[in-house]
Formats: structure tokens, C-alpha cells, sequence
């Protein structure tokens, strides 16, 4: 079985995530659920309801029933598997816990929420204290919204949610978008070197606060170049490449290139691609040059307009970082082709 916590947490604060609703938040909040930082614990940090969590925590249940929170997931897709981390909570964590899910169209409220048919894709399991439960999903549904259960009461540090993205094409058909947008499907697939962060950092929505929120390598000992790959959203051309190198002040490469293919491993974005066919290696002539190697600066943002005569199709990219360094995020601003539309259109339909 493949690791799913290496796909994207469809429900991280950064990634647009909010927790909509509880039963109960007595002792600590909800939206401590989706944070992105890993828990926090400082022991004999007594407040006026008790010690403190970096979680969600509800008070002792006294009455049947169980507590629970909506989460609206800052990615539409399909989920792969659930991450309950019960961090810090030794003995307040709940005995169970159980996950549901649902698809709504816009945005509704808890109470809109409350009258649709929910689907639990992870039964009720068994929960133990100060520990990472992962739970694996068999689902190939397009979900919204989850619904994390905790039966009867207790405290919850994390819920992670990971999946394959798969964006409403109604929001991305006849307009200029982000290609290479994480929320918009597109995914790093290989890399020379994630010493200190991963390359699907650059593709997170919003700007970068710091160096952690995007790629950076280790350093270089050869003559070599750190590089990494991604497959697009969807089979689009690309019009604007933006690299942008913000909060990277001694530790930005020299220089960048990009280039690009129009690869047939492509079906729909959202399909499992670990059967897809291998790229052929960036020196096949297959792969065209969006834009040549070029100098970038510290601590920018930069634009670059790509030529008439390179703006075509393309499926993938590999960004060329010269010869080591980070890169805060990567945007490529452009167009679907009209069989990309389609197949978006057919997948977001059909599940």
C-alpha cells in the first residue's frame, strides 16, 4: 500500500482549510485541528479551564451522544487516508473516533451542511494517547467536507487529511490560471534534493512566510544542479512564469531555467498516476525550453513573459536551479487546452 501521507493534507489551515462548526470546544478550540506546525506542549501551562493543548478539546461528556467538527476542506478531492494525532492528550483522549464525509456545492453553512447525506470512510477505531493513528480510505468519491467524530468526548492535537486534489472546473475553464497551483491539481512528482523542505512547498497557495514554506536543497560539493519536476493541473500553455525567491536572502540559487513537455501519461488530473509512463530524460527532444537559464536575485519575485514560439501544450515542467539553493514559490500562469477542459469537466461529473 502506498504512503498516503506523502499526497497533500486536503485540510491544512495554509491550504485554505477552516473548521466550521463543533459540538463543543469547553477546553480548547477547534481550529487548533488543521494547523500547520506539529504540536506544541508546555507542561504546567495552567489557564483558567485547565492545562493547555495545542488541540481540540471538549469537556466530560455527561450525557449520550459524542462530540464531533465539521471541517471544510480547503481542497476539494478524493481522500486517501486520515491522520488522527492524539499528541500531548494522555489522559483526556477519546477511546474512539470515527471520520464521515460530503460533497456540497459552494459554500454552505453548518446547518445547510446538517441535511445532506454524509459517507463514513473511516469506521469507528480504536484511539490510543499521545500517538499518530493512520487510518487508510477506500473511497474514490469527490468530497467538500469531513466530519471528524469523537466518541464519547476527550482531545483530538491534528486531523489530517490527504488526498488527490481534484478542482471544480468551473472555476478554472476560459479563464488564465495558475498551472502549477497545488490547489488546482498540480503535484512535484521527482527531485534531486529535499534536504531541508519538499518541493510541493512551492505550489501552496498564498506567499511564503518563511524559508520552510518553500523548497530549499543542501548544498552542492560537485559540479552538478539541483532539480525538480511537476505535473501540471491539466494539459495547458503556459503564458507567465513566475519564480519568486522572497524570504530566501543568502540562500537563493544563481540561476533558474525552466523547461517543459507534452507528455500522453496524462489522463485527467485527478487520476492515479503511479501507472503513468515514465518522462523521457530533460535532454530528449521531447522537452522544450519555456525560458533559457537566467539570473535571479535574493529576496524577488520575478516575472517572465514566455516567447510566442514556446507557448504550446505542455503536461510537465522541470525547474533547473543553478547550482543549489531555494525557491520560496513557482507559478505558471496560463490557458487549458480544450481536451483538458473536457476531461476535467468529465471527472469533476462523474464521482
Amino acid at each position: 500500500m502506498s504512503d498516503f501521507t506523502t499526497l497533500p493534507d486536503l485540510a491544512l489551515r495554509t491550504h485554505r482549510a477552516a473548521v466550521i462548526a463543533a459540538s463543543d470546544e469547553s477546553f480548547e478550540e477547534r481550529e487548533n485541528l488543521i494547523h500547520p506546525w506539529q504540536p506544541r506542549f508546555s507542561p504546567e501551562t495552567f489557564g483558567p479551564k485547565g492545562q493547555e493543548y495545542d488541540g481540540w478539546e471538549t469537556r466530560r461528556r455527561r450525557s449520550p451522544g459524542h462530540d464531533w467538527a465539521i471541517i471544510r476542506l480547503g481542497m476539494p478531492g478524493i481522500i486517501r487516508g486520515i491522520v488522527i494525532d492524539t499528541a500531548w492528550f494522555k489522559g483526556n483522549y477519546p477511546p474512539y473516533a470515527s471520520v464521515e464525509a460530503c460533497r456540497a456545492p459552494g459554500y454552505p453553512s453548518p446547518a445547510q451542511l446538517d441535511s445532506l447525506e454524509w459517507t463514513e470512510i473511516v469506521p469507528r477505531a480504536a484511539l490510543s494517547g499521545d500517538a499518530r493513528h493512520e487510518l487508510p480510505v477506500s473511497d474514490e468519491a469527490i468530497y467538500t467536507h469531513v466530519r471528524l467524530n469523537i466518541h464519547p468526548d476527550g482531545g483530538v492535537a491534528r486531523l489530517r487529511v490527504h488526498g488527490e486534489v481534484v478542482p471544480d472546473p468551473g472555476l478554472l475553464t476560459g479563464i488564465t490560471i495558475d498551472l502549477a497551483a497545488l490547489e488546482n491539481g498540480a503535484r512535484a512528482i521527482s527531485c534531486s534534493d529535499m534536504f531541508y523542505s519538499a518541493p510541493d512547498n512551492m505550489l501552496a497557495p498564498g506567499l511564503a512566510r518563511n524559508q520552510a514554506e518553500g523548497w530549499e536543497t543542501g548544498r552542492r560539493r560537485d559540479d552538478g544542479n539541483d532539480w525538480a519536476v511537476f505535473r501540471l493541473a491539466a494539459q495547458g500553455i503556459p503564458d507567465l512564469i513566475e519564480v519568486d525567491t522572497t524570504n530566501l536572502v543568502f540562500n537563493s540559487p544563481a540561476e533558474v531555467r525552466l523547461l517543459a513537455i507534452d507528455h500522453p501519461a496524462i489522463d485527467h488530473p485527478a487520476a492515479d498516476h503511479s501507472a503513468d509512463a515514465p518522462l523521457p530524460p530533460h535532454t530528449d527532444p521531447a522537452w522544450f525550453e519555456l525560458f533559457p537559464r537566467t539570473t535571479v536575485q535574493p529576496d524577488t519575485p520575478h516575472r517572465f513573459r514566455i516567447a510566442p514560439e514556446a507557448a504550446r501544450p505542455a503536461t510537465h515542467v522541470r525547474l533547473d536551479i543553478y547550482p543549489d539553493g531555494g525557491i520560496a514559490r513557482l507559478r505558471i500562469l496560463g490557458t487549458l487546452t480544450p481536451a483538458s477542459e473536457q476531461s476535467l469537466n468529465s471527472r469533476w461529473g462523474t464521482l
